[in-house]
């Protein structure tokens, strides 16, 4: 289990990819569960993330157990189809990136814009892919904050499963 909590930075980032590739190499048949609990945070550590699951071999499940927000519910809809889960009181949040306290010639202005353009691109791919949902969708989607029930986002595509127990804990009643 590896759990992706508070604020997503390079240091959060370094962590969780270490924790992905040291329970690959020691169990690479086994699955790995991930917790989210996030109000995102930086993008390109999000991505980071996001690279690294995509990136081992195991099967990478997420489970959001509060608020996958921004770069979070990326990691969230990341996950291994029918292995992305939600609690039934989370949130979920997908918007566009943002960026603060862009200063500068106007060239430099420019250059920042196509970037964040370019990082809207990708982030809409992201989850077009794994949500199974035309780009114009999702780019009409990511318009504005759309925040989302576990509901909504089971029938948007980004989670596959809303459970009030953990699945493995749960055993047969005897008949």
């Amino acid at each position: 289990i590896i759990f992706v909590r508070g604020v997503i930075d390079d240091d959060l980032a370094s962590t969780v990819t270490a924790q992905l590739l040291f329970l690959e190499s020691q169990e690479p048949e086994r699955d790995i569960q991930v917790y989210i609990n996030s109000p995102g945070g930086s993008l390109t550590a999000a991505l980071s993330i996001y690279d690294a699951m995509q990136y081992v071999g195991p099967k990478v499940g997420t489970l959001c157990t509060g608020l996958a927000a921004s770069g979070a519910s990326i990691l969230l809809a990341g996950g291994a189809h029918g292995m992305r889960l939600s609690l039934p009181h989370a949130q979920i949040l997908i918007h566009q990136p943002f960026t603060q306290g862009i200063q500068g010639q106007a060239t430099d202005i420019q250059i920042h814009a196509q970037e964040i353009l370019r990082q809207r691109e990708q982030v809409a791919r992201i989850y077009a892919k794994h949500c199974s949902r035309p780009l114009e969708d999702v780019e009409r989607a990511m318009e504005r904050d759309f925040f989302m029930t576990p509901e909504q986002a089971k029938e948007w595509g980004l989670v596959d499963l809303i459970v009030d127990k953990n699945p493995a804990a749960v055993k047969p009643t005897p008949v």
